[in-house]
């Protein structure tokens, strides 16, 4: 890794694809910083990784936790993963509380995070890498505001790119857009909806998503995406790997 990399910041670490990116950064000799909301979940993490990982329990979207992190470990990656679960249902059975729920956590935090590595700055050679999802692609018409949510994470991680370009930083700023997958606790919400949308069982429904992309393909697209300068702003992550976004 890097010398930047020394030091890693991951939201959402307590499970799913931010556990599996914390633990492929520990093992590539990072120092991983693992921010989520349920300390039970974060001490579990660092029981399986060890002192490679600095679990913080909190809130991912608090501004001053992103300017003290930033400031107080200096990382030299983001990994910004964090999110919660939509409420399933048709658009005209939300409410404007349930359908916005995404936007209030995953686009929330990205916008705060993004921000203060921008103000602060992080260093030269630094990387931002946002968790977007393939549903910007197609629409999620049963998650509610979800894939609009995620479509303005990935409008954020341009913004902040031009900035930095403007600014003449030197960070890198990406985008990461998963397929949906039975391997996040969002996916698998996400694949009881839609299976019984579509009448089928949930294997059959699962069956129709292969290659089923996995948590640890999602880790592995991080550390190749943050190792290489030349990646490129937005990639698809599906069971058969990377696929850079025209």
């Amino acid at each position: 890794m890097s010398d930047f990399f020394q030091t890693a910041v991951v939201t959402g670490a307590g499970r799913g694809f931010g556990r599996a990116i914390a633990a492929v950064l520990v093992a590539a000799g990072t120092s991983v910083i693992g921010i989520a909301r349920h300390e039970q979940e974060l001490r579990a993490v660092r029981d399986e990784l060890g002192e490679g990982f600095t679990a913080i329990a909190a809130d991912a979207t608090d501004e001053a936790l992103a300017q003290d992190v930033i400031r107080a470990h200096r990382p030299g990656l983001l990994v910004l993963n964090a999110g919660v679960t939509p409420h399933m249902a048709p658009v005209h059975e939300q409410t404007w509380d349930t359908f916005s729920r995404n936007w209030q956590i995953d686009t929330r935090h990205v916008f705060t995070w993004t921000r203060a590595s921008l103000v602060e700055p992080l260093a030269p050679g630094s990387v931002v890498l946002s968790m977007s999802s393939g549903a910007v692609l197609n629409g999620s018409p049963l998650s509610g505001g979800y894939a609009s949510a995620k479509a303005a994470i990935r409008y954020l991680s341009r913004y902040a790119a031009d900035e930095s370009e403007r600014a003449g930083l030197g960070i890198r700023f990406h985008a990461l857009l998963p397929g949906l997958t039975p391997a996040g606790g969002v996916g698998s919400v996400g694949i009881a909806g839609y299976a019984a949308r579509q009448g089928v069982d949930r294997d059959t429904f699962v069956e129709g998503l292969h290659p089923i992309l996995t948590a640890d393909q999602v880790a592995k697209a991080v550390l190749d995406v943050a190792q290489n300068p030349d990646s490129a702003p937005e990639y698809q992550v599906s069971g058969a790997g990377l696929l850079p976004v025209s």
